[in-house]
């Protein structure tokens, strides 16, 4: 439905729709442009107040002469000062601009709107992230409002390729998304893939922001293992961009959604970068270990422990001495449920009693429980352990998916002692393999096996030494590292691998051809990687 003529009937359908006289914040301001009458509306809190003032004090000094035809026109070329200015015709595009936080004027016969954005959302100051704190680097971390993280973003990659398409989902309550790429990086497949999923989905509203978003874009619901990796750091963001990644950022969520992403993402931190490359390298391993204690330790000395007489004798100190009350791997899964109920009562407690609830909780599980006979004490240090290595997993949605696993394989561990042991981790490999983010393997590069990437992955290189992009993303331009007479556009799918140096032109097709090869890409993109040799 378009505007009408009348400001009066604007203004009584607005009433309607809107609840003019209901609503407190929703502010109505009668003002005269020219000799016309008009109305400013807005939401209160949401307009900067001296923009606004400047903007009323314009209008209101208008000259009925400077009314002439094609009004809307002049007041904007002459009389309106402010950047971010645009009109409106319907009559529901009207209302969910309002509800936007811009401010629209309404002049009495004219069938166009002014939205004047003058906005100013309240939102807080920029902290560190709470999850992905670094010793070194930057401490911004990303905030509720939307273009503010696109600044922060911006701030970082002055990339003229770097591009923020906004969209809006939510039919009753749109919410903006961005979905942000680097135009000559990103692959344009995975790129029309986002674009496609988000114009499909039909729904009222995103109350949840991101993880409404998520489970709408990716759809899923029986499988924990996370497919996007959710950042509030501006700074892991560029450099993913870098690499070929494409970052979806909702307004009202201080986290940017990165995809697609394998499961080796969730396990990767920007303190890795932020030292040297030998600490890097070593804190990286202590991850891995940290991960692999988190969901092996405990099923697995409980199979030694039922199996204790196929023991070795250096391996005599595993298990009870005694005749314990309770089964093992019951004793497990009681601590497991205690362990989980303390984390969300810590979430839930105020910070001035946190303290003491702690030692209330360590004094219950330890030493209480062990006095009373309930627990033997290698059960409670080693699910301490494990415990502590969960922490140790910077991703948090993929640490609670490994910890749910890990449930998995004990119980079965507890019923077939080593056949469930084995049967739970095929399990959870055989789930992680069927994993898939936009398409990409959860388990490249193990699964399908391409060595020159897991040594990327297993050892942090010097950052200089870094020549390629990572393939998975497929990026258009697969070089980092840019010199004298070299064009973008090489071929998607190439190897992310160290510089070689390179002393003969005949030398140089050689190695292109073996990099094909040893990334298994189709015919037709080995083809294209040859016939880009043969031109060098």
């Amino acid at each position: 439905m378009e505007l009408d003529r009348s400001l009066k009937k604007n203004l009584s359908l607005l009433d309607e729709r809107l609840g003019i006289g209901v609503s407190f914040d929703i502010i109505l301001r009668q003002i005269k442009v020219g000799s016309k009458e008009a109305a400013l509306l807005f939401l209160d809190g949401f307009v900067q107040d001296i923009a606004t003032q400047t903007v009323v004090a314009s209008l209101m000094a208008v000259e009925p002469k400077d009314f002439v035809p094609q009004a809307i026109h002049r007041l904007l070329e002459k009389h309106i000062p402010h950047f971010e200015t645009f009109t409106i015709i319907d009559f529901d595009e009207l209302v969910q601009t309002v509800l936007s936080g811009p401010m629209i004027l309404l002049i009495d016969g004219v069938r166009e709107a002014v939205a004047i954005d003058v906005r100013q959302y309240p939102s807080r100051s920029i902290e560190e992230p709470e999850l992905e704190r670094v010793t070194r680097g930057s401490r911004e971390g990303f905030v509720e409002t939307g273009l503010f993280n696109v600044n922060l973003i911006r701030r970082r990659l002055r990339d003229p390729g770097l591009r923020f398409e906004a969209f809006q989902v939510g039919k009753r309550s749109p919410t903006d998304v961005f979905v942000g790429y680097i135009k000559d990086i990103a692959d344009p497949e995975l790129l029309s893939e986002v674009r496609r999923r988000l114009n499909r989905i039909n729904v009222s509203a995103l109350p949840l922001g991101s993880k409404s978003l998520e489970e709408y874009l990716f759809g899923t619901k029986r499988n924990p293992f996370p497919v996007v990796r959710y950042t509030e750091r501006p700074d892991v963001v560029a450099a993913h961009l870098l690499e070929g990644h494409i970052v979806v950022i909702t307004d009202t969520t201080p986290a940017a959604m990165i995809v697609p992403v394998t499961a080796w993402h969730f396990t990767q931190h920007a303190e890795d970068y932020f030292n040297n490359p030998v600490v890097g390298t070593y804190i990286r391993w202590l991850r891995f270990l940290a991960f692999l204690t988190a969901f092996l330790l405990t099923p697995v000395w409980l199979a030694l422990v039922q199996n204790q007489r196929a023991l070795p004798p250096i391996l005599s100190f595993i298990g009870p001495k005694d005749k314990v009350p309770l089964p093992l791997f019951l004793q497990f899964i009681i601590l497991e449920i205690a362990i989980d109920m303390t984390r969300m009562a810590f979430i839930h407690t105020p910070s001035a009693v946190a303290s003491s609830l702690g030692l209330i909780a360590a004094v219950l599980l330890g030493e209480f429980a062990v006095e009373v006979g309930l627990f033997v004490p290698e059960t409670i240090l080693y699910q301490a352990v494990a415990a502590l290595a969960f922490f140790a997993i910077p991703n948090y949605e993929f640490g609670m998916a490994t910890r749910l696993f890990r449930l998995l394989v004990l119980v079965l561990t507890g019923f077939f002692s080593l056949w469930g042991l084995a049967a739970g981790v095929v399990i959870t490999l055989l789930v992680m393999g069927f994993t898939k983010s936009l398409g990409l393997p959860y388990l490249w590069p193990l699964v399908p096996w391409h060595w020159p990437s897991l040594k990327r992955l297993l050892f942090r290189y010097p950052i200089p030494t870094v020549s390629r992009r990572p393939p998975f993303t497929r990026p258009v331009d697969a070089d980092i590292k840019e010199s004298k007479g070299t064009e973008h556009g090489n071929p998607r799918g190439q190897e992310w691998s160290e510089p070689q140096e390179s002393s003969s032109r005949g030398s140089s097709q050689r190695r292109t051809r073996k990099r094909a090869r040893r990334l298994g890409a189709p015919p037709e993109r080995r083809g294209e990687q040859r016939q880009k040799g043969e031109e060098d």
